[in-house]
């Protein structure tokens, strides 16, 4: 027997994307729309029209902010959606919110009891990514790095190399690097790169976030095989 989802509409949603509809200049008609708040891990919203109907999820990390928020994701819906370009004032509106602090605390929160962890599983076919981050920490770290969980993806990223979750605790790598034509400085780069996301965590400021600053990039070519390595990625996966 298969559990069946609980709806939480968005109080007044309906209302609220007809009236940013008018807004927009949209033409014709305004479908009907069908507003809830789902349990995403992040900022993710989504609009689907089907017919005369359009069904819009928003994350419920919106399910108490301020009125104009929700104004503001709904222009950027329908922008969107029919290619409209949403009010200056609404897009700062919602950039605000987003990376407010106490947006991304909650954000942190919602994404540690939601997301799926990787399995730690370091050992690849070819490349075992625990080996990796020990002789990385102890070059380039004086060892003081503290250990994420380590795996590689379940299914292969089309554009991907690999990422570092905070709030998970976690380092995955794309599992189309661990082949045998990839050689291991390459691995060790994307590695390395994910290591220095560990160091330098994402900023947000001035509405802006930042995860490759200037330190970041300076630490990131003192790579020793970084040409080499970015000269194979960049042909990387036509090999």
């Amino acid at each position: 027997m298969t559990k069946r989802r609980v709806k939480n509409p968005v109080p007044g949603g309906e209302r609220i994307f007809q009236r940013i509809y008018t807004r927009l200049g949209c033409e014709g008609r305004p479908p009907h729309f069908v507003v809830e708040f789902h349990p995403y891990t992040d900022l993710t919203h989504t609009i689907r029209l089907r017919e005369d109907t359009a069904y819009v999820r928003l994350s419920d990390a919106l399910d108490d902010a301020p009125h104009p928020v929700v104004e503001a994701t709904a222009a950027i819906l329908l922008g969107r959606l029919y290619r409209r370009e949403p009010p200056k004032e609404l897009l700062q509106t919602y950039r605000e919110f987003s990376y407010a602090g106490g947006t991304r605390r909650r954000l942190l929160a919602l994404r540690q009891r939601r997301a799926r962890r990787v399995e730690h599983r370091p050992a690849g076919t070819h490349h075992d990514l625990d080996e990796l981050f020990e002789r990385l920490n102890a070059r380039y770290f004086a060892g003081e790095l503290t250990k994420p969980r380590l795996g590689w993806s379940r299914r292969v990223w089309r554009s991907l190399l690999g990422c570092f979750d905070p709030a998970l605790q976690q380092i995955v790598i794309n599992r189309q690097l661990d082949r045998e034509g990839v050689p291991e400085f390459v691995v060790a780069y994307v590695m390395y790169h994910e290591m220095l996301h560990v160091k330098h965590p994402m900023k947000f400021a001035r509405c802006r976030r930042e995860s490759h600053g200037a330190e970041f990039r300076r630490a990131e070519k003192k790579f020793v095989d970084y040409q080499r390595a970015m000269r194979f990625l960049d042909r990387f996966p036509e090999r």
